[in-house]
């Protein structure tokens, strides 16, 4: 009797064990698409609203620029054209990542400003700073997905995979 109780509480263990499996399993199937597409929305998102803080209009604030020359302090880069170069780069670089064009040259060259970023202004933020580089290294290593223009001009050109 107690044998038995052994084997059933074996096979209910095994059974949840391989539900666990399968369940695990299908997540190995999340399609590439999906995770470039939020990939690519999420981190552009992230820089958008960045620049948004540094522009009123079409132009560049006096208290960006202030930020670049007090707290930033990059090297070797004056705070006026730093403050004009991110500024054209947290609205230019994301939007083509939300349109899915020259996607992997957009994630390029925001991760570029990220090392930037953790490297001279908040070196302790790298919990952060890896989490975009992440979302950037997803895009640059497996491209934007289907579900961007780059897909569909690559289609039109016979290389869409």
């Amino acid at each position: 009797m107690q044998n038995r109780m052994m084997t059933a509480a074996t096979a209910e263990r095994e059974t949840m064990a391989e539900r666990l499996y399968r369940a695990l399993r299908l997540l190995g199937h999340i399609p590439h698409d999906l995770i470039a597409l939020v990939a690519r929305l999420s981190i552009a998102a992230v820089f958008w609203q960045s620049g948004q803080t540094k522009v009123d209009g079409w132009h560049v604030t006096d208290n960006a620029v202030y930020l670049f020359q007090t707290e930033y302090k990059l090297p070797f880069v004056d705070p006026w054209i730093a403050a004009h170069i991110a500024a054209f780069s947290e609205h230019f670089f994301p939007a083509l990542l939300v349109i899915g064009l020259a996607s992997r040259l957009s994630a390029l060259a925001l991760l570029g400003m990220t090392l930037v970023i953790e490297i001279f202004v908040y070196p302790d933020a790298w919990p952060t700073h890896g989490t975009w580089a992440t979302c950037f290294l997803v895009i640059i290593a497996g491209g934007p997905g289907r579900i961007a223009l780059d897909h569909l001009i690559a289609k039109r050109f016979g290389r869409a995979s």
